[in-house]
């Protein structure tokens, strides 16, 4: 086939096009892996039904990913470990969601030529010299890229492939008039409202004794949050060399070792060169900036009991044994040592409670005699108009109805007069339309997502993927 390509094109001079242009089917998210042994294969990455996703494919497929990324994309991804994970998981999440689209399209009996290759590759404007086909430009790209001609017919035939199989989730799906017309009078529906305001700051409540603070505490007390004093051993390694790991892993055994024969982590670590640290009391929320603490440690360490060090945990600098050295349990503070920040609530809280008794009152005379006093009127959409806390209420409950709302800082009574039908605006009414329309897809697609999941379950080499992640 491609010796095919080579007779039928002329050979001009060509400059060498940067990066490898191909288009892939990354739209899908890939709900997470299900977690399982029983592949041998020290290549295999995972298996999605009977295939296998392989460390060669996913460098393939990263390449070609970093080629198509700025210096300074390329940057951030490596210099924050998150976004390197994040990164791979992308990446392999695309790998999965191919080859689920890949088997699909087999089981289907769904073919490619090589004629269709052939034309699909000539039409290429990359691979193209004053609108002909060049050779010359089509071995400079595929030497640029790393691509064997054979690697990037493959690629193409299934690029291909997964577009017959799910070509037809892009058919626009023709959407329902009532639809569409019941969810713009939602969205662009009018009401109209009176409300008055009674905010907090209008009532003066005075300075509370202390027995009114330490009623106040004893109702609202302040809790002081469970701390972990922590120490741990490292032993370093480059996790994605195999020799490193192995040898880091025979060290950290021994470690292991020594600590269970009652050395303490300091004299362990001192013994094996390995790195000690120590930390003193954190809470969950506060934890110590050191790149180990990420939040699976944080997580490990809260879940563990006092004075009980950890198994060996691989982590992307190496394996790590953790001890829980002190824990404090959460507690109540003393009240004089809060005293002073108390009285700033305790006010807040008695002006709320006279604001609600006014606004109370206000409601009483609305549902008697239809008065209330110092209304404002307004017609309001669901985002202006008035007070957020207002739009909601307005919008959440009928037409005729009477209601206290709270906000922040004041209690609102609301009378909710009418609602009034929007006008119909042919640009607005045709983004509900569209938007309907993506809703219907990304349903359908969900749908077929998960039939592929079903179809094709995911498994994870998890000893051979946690070594090539450094997990």
């Amino acid at each position: 086939m491609l010796e095919y390509l080579r007779n039928a094109a002329e050979k001009p001079l060509a400059k060498i096009l940067i990066g490898i242009l191909a288009f892939s089917f990354v739209g899908w998210g890939v709900a997470e892996y299900i977690f399982g042994g029983g592949m041998q294969n020290a290549n295999t990455l995972a298996r999605v039904g009977d295939e296998a996703v392989t460390m060669q494919q996913f460098n393939l497929e990263k390449s070609r990913v970093m080629s198509n990324m700025t210096r300074e994309q390329q940057r951030a991804v490596y210099a924050d470990p998150a976004a390197t994970m994040a990164f791979s998981d992308g990446i392999m999440a695309t790998l999965v969601t191919q080859q689920m689209a890949n088997s699909r399209a087999n089981d289907l009996g769904f073919v490619v030529s090589d004629a269709r290759i052939a034309r699909e590759i000539r039409e290429f404007p990359e691979f193209q010299m004053n609108g002909q086909f060049s050779t010359a430009m089509f071995d400079a790209v595929l030497a640029h890229s790393g691509y064997t001609e054979a690697d990037f017919a493959r690629l193409l035939r299934d690029q291909i492939l997964r577009s017959m199989t799910l070509g037809s989730m892009s058919v626009p799906l023709p959407v329902a008039t009532f639809a569409a017309d019941a969810m713009y009078n939602a969205r662009y529906g009018m009401r109209d409202i009176e409300y008055a305001t009674v905010k907090f700051s209008d009532f003066n409540v005075g300075t509370p004794t202390d027995a009114e603070l330490r009623a106040f505490y004893n109702q609202n007390p302040h809790i002081v949050p469970e701390t972990r004093t922590v120490s741990y051993v490292l032993i370093p390694a480059d996790m994605s060399k195999p020799d490193s790991y192995d040898a880091a892993y025979k060290t950290a055994q021994s470690v292991e070792d020594d600590i269970i024969g009652g050395e303490s982590l300091s004299k362990a670590a001192s013994a094996h060169k390995a790195t000690f640290k120590s930390f003193k009391a954190f809470d969950a929320a506060h934890r110590p900036a050191d790149e180990l603490m990420t939040d699976a440690i944080v997580a490990k360490i809260f879940s563990m009991d006092e004075g009980v060090e950890s198994e060996l945990i691989e982590t992307r600098r190496g394996f790590v044994i953790i001890r829980v050295d002190a824990v404090a349990p959460a507690h109540n503070a003393e009240f004089d040592s809060v005293k002073k920040n108390l009285v700033a609530d305790w006010t807040r809280d008695a002006q709320r409670k006279q604001a609600y008794v006014k606004a109370n009152e206000l409601l009483v005379d609305l549902n008697k005699d239809g008065k209330l006093s110092g209304k404002k009127s307004a017609t309001v959409s669901r985002t202006s108009g008035a007070p957020a806390a207002l739009l909601v209420s307005a919008f959440n409950t009928p037409a005729g109805t009477n209601a206290i709302v709270p906000d922040a800082d004041a209690f609102y009574v609301l009378s909710v007069k009418s609602e009034k039908a929007p006008k119909t605006d042919t640009k607005n009414m045709a983004n509900i339309k569209n938007e309907l329309q993506n809703m219907s897809i990304r349903m359908l697609m969900d749908d077929y997502n998960s039939f592929l999941m079903r179809t094709y379950p995911v498994k994870i080499n998890s000893k051979v993927y946690n070594r090539f992640f450094n997990k």
